[in-house]
């Protein structure tokens, strides 16, 4: 009889096929198994195991090693692993900044809606403005292995964006607008939403404009078209009050006397949302300012309480309910093995009321 041995042990040499990059499949990387990345971090797979469950028992070399590993690939563990009985999970994870305000509600209420009817169900996490907070997050939720994910924004960490190149599930950024978006995006540019607010103030013969707003990304690009519209026109002197996100009403009203102390000839403010533009309304009106004659405002959101201050508040308006259903259909799309990008810019415009 022929003498059949067994094959020869592996060698601690990492195998070349194990330097290939992952198959990059629809609905996440389902066929990367752990004993994929131990491989090619050249460990044991408990070692692996130990990076995710117990870091700290793992040799700070060893620990980055695999963590490299785990990023080129695209690896999340699977929490839920002999859990199920489909290898699919129908779960859709939509992270955001708050819901605190209808911005942001009106767009994941329309998303989980359609999301439903299709047969998926939504995972909300709320990410504040953090790029930590959101990192974290992704963490968390990739674990339960979703099909899809939807973020807010296109700021994100150079470590994150390429590790969601690379995990093989569809991806739809919201809320923002890039030229080199991960997947899928659905959003309008804040940049331009800053210069048509500044065109709109150069239209009534503002000559003295401020500025109040939240200092995250989105907020800031707004600022910089707002500035560099107004810079171009001769108004590089802008009086401007910058705060920490969320907004609020509070800091609108604290805001205003700030910016007349910049600028007394002070006579537009463009609030960096529309509970900034009602708190610095309200000190306008303390401090006997009429508006708009003396004092022109627009806010940002035109959240429904824009139509019930007095005057009528000018905002921006943006339509949530459309990003909401055009991320939806996206993801859908690619679900269903459509694949290809799609970006989508769905604009917004200026809603002149009575403060302008």
């Amino acid at each position: 009889m022929p003498n059949h041995k067994p094959p020869a042990a592996a060698s601690s040499d990492v195998p070349e096929a194990a330097t290939a990059p992952a198959k990059r499949l629809r609905g996440g990387p389902k066929g990367l198994r752990i004993t994929d990345v131990a491989a090619q971090a050249g460990v044991a797979p408990i070692t692996v195991s130990r990076v995710f469950n117990s870091p700290e028992t793992v040799a700070p070399e060893t620990l980055e090693r695999v963590r490299q590993v785990v990023q080129k690939l695209g690896y999340v563990p699977n929490r839920l692993a002999g859990g199920l009985s489909s290898s699919r999970s129908r779960l859709i994870a939509a992270i955001v900044p708050t819901i605190a305000h209808s911005l942001f509600s009106e767009t994941i209420q329309v998303f989980s809606e359609t999301m439903s009817r299709a047969g998926y169900q939504v995972l909300l996490a709320l990410s504040g403005y953090s790029d930590s907070s959101e990192e974290a997050l992704l963490d968390a939720v990739l674990s339960r292995r979703p099909e899809g994910v939807l973020l807010t924004g296109v700021a994100h960490a150079d470590s994150l964006r390429e590790r969601l190149r690379n995990v093989g599930m569809p991806i739809v950024e919201t809320w923002d607008m890039t030229e080199t978006p991960i997947d899928m995006l659905v959003g309008f540019s804040h940049y331009q939403v800053g210069v048509a607010v500044a065109e709109h103030f150069l239209a009534r013969n503002v000559r003295a404009p401020g500025l109040v707003s939240a200092n995250d990304d989105r907020a800031l690009a707004r600022r910089a078209g707002f500035r560099e519209r107004l810079a171009q026109a001769g108004l590089s002197e802008i009086a401007e009050v910058l705060v920490s996100p969320p907004s609020s009403v509070a800091v609108g009203k604290a805001a205003l006397p700030t910016l007349i102390e910049q600028a007394s000839d002070l006579d537009a403010v463009f609030c960096g949302s529309d509970l900034l533009a009602i708190g610095v309304l309200g000190a306008a009106k303390r401090m006997s300012l009429d508006v708009p004659s003396q004092l022109s405002i627009c806010g940002f959101g035109d959240l429904e309480f824009a139509t019930e201050t007095t005057p009528q508040l000018t905002t921006v308006r943006v339509d949530g309910t459309r990003i909401g259903l055009t991320a939806a259909r996206c993801l859908l799309d690619r679900l269903a093995g459509v694949d290809k990008t799609r970006v989508t810019d769905v604009g917004f415009h200026i809603v002149e009321r009575e403060t302008s």
